[in-house]
């Protein structure tokens, strides 16, 4: 009977002031996806071939990295770097990080976000990698390229669009974890969800509007990366059913 008594009101979704955090909502959790995962792909290119180079130091500590961030939940690593890390810096890098970083809980997001997703894209990278047949890695040192030239101008290249499927599943869990950057006050589009429902008391439609946005960016996203992996693929590699 309550639900048959419920008034909706979807106007709240557009109405001033309403409409306005809701958008600015959408477009934070846009940027921080976008700016965690470049910090996540550089990363995880790096880590990725620190786990493949026959140095054994090198690989350990690639190992090591992907063994700290990807086996601890990522809402830890979150609060990690909001609440602890101010508090190893000495008491004026304190005072210069609150008085002088804008949003610090913003910056925070990102670098747990694109640190945590690094590390399972350097899985990703490693398996790429390793799919490569040893011929390529001879054919380009006979050409007289070095290590770095030859994982820089042939292996990268080809290890990414071998792993580009599994490349679109992460960048999608990248976008969908930005929703835990609530916990630590960031105004993304769950938190925003909840913000305004605090004040209209219209939560069925908040949250039904932040549920429909994350579908619809999501969906998007796999239309773009299904044409970039036709375009990419490999023949004789692996790719997703035509």
């Amino acid at each position: 009977m309550g639900f048959l008594n419920y008034t909706f009101d979807w106007s709240v979704l557009w109405r001033h002031p309403y409409g306005g955090m809701f958008v600015k909502g959408i477009l934070t959790t846009i940027h921080l996806s976008l700016l965690a995962w470049i910090i996540a792909v550089i990363l995880g290119i790096m880590v990725g071939i620190f786990r493949v180079l026959p140095q054994r130091s090198i690989r350990f500590a690639g190992s090591a990295y992907v063994q700290l961030f990807r086996n601890t939940p990522f809402l830890v690593q979150l609060f990690f770097w909001y609440f602890a890390v101010p508090l190893l810096l000495s008491k004026p890098a304190q005072e210069w990080l609150y008085d002088h970083v804008p949003d610090y809980s913003y910056w925070a997001g990102v670098t747990a976000l694109g640190t945590y997703t690094a590390s399972r894209l350097a899985e990703q990278f490693r398996s790429g990698l390793l799919a490569i047949p040893r011929g390529q890695y001879r054919a380009a040192y006979s050409t007289g390229l070095t290590t770095f030239q030859t994982y820089r101008y042939v292996i990268v290249p080809y290890a990414f669009r071998i792993i580009i499927p599994p490349f679109t599943t992460e960048f999608l869990s990248c976008f969908k974890n930005s929703s835990l950057t609530m916990t630590i006050s960031v105004m993304e589009i769950t938190h925003t969800a909840y913000y305004i429902d605090s004040f209209t008391w219209h939560g069925l439609e908040t949250t039904t509007a932040a549920s429909m946005t994350y579908l619809c960016i999501s969906g998007f996203i796999v239309l773009v990366m299904s044409f970039v992996e036709k375009k990419l693929r490999i023949p004789g590699m692996i790719a997703r059913s035509q």
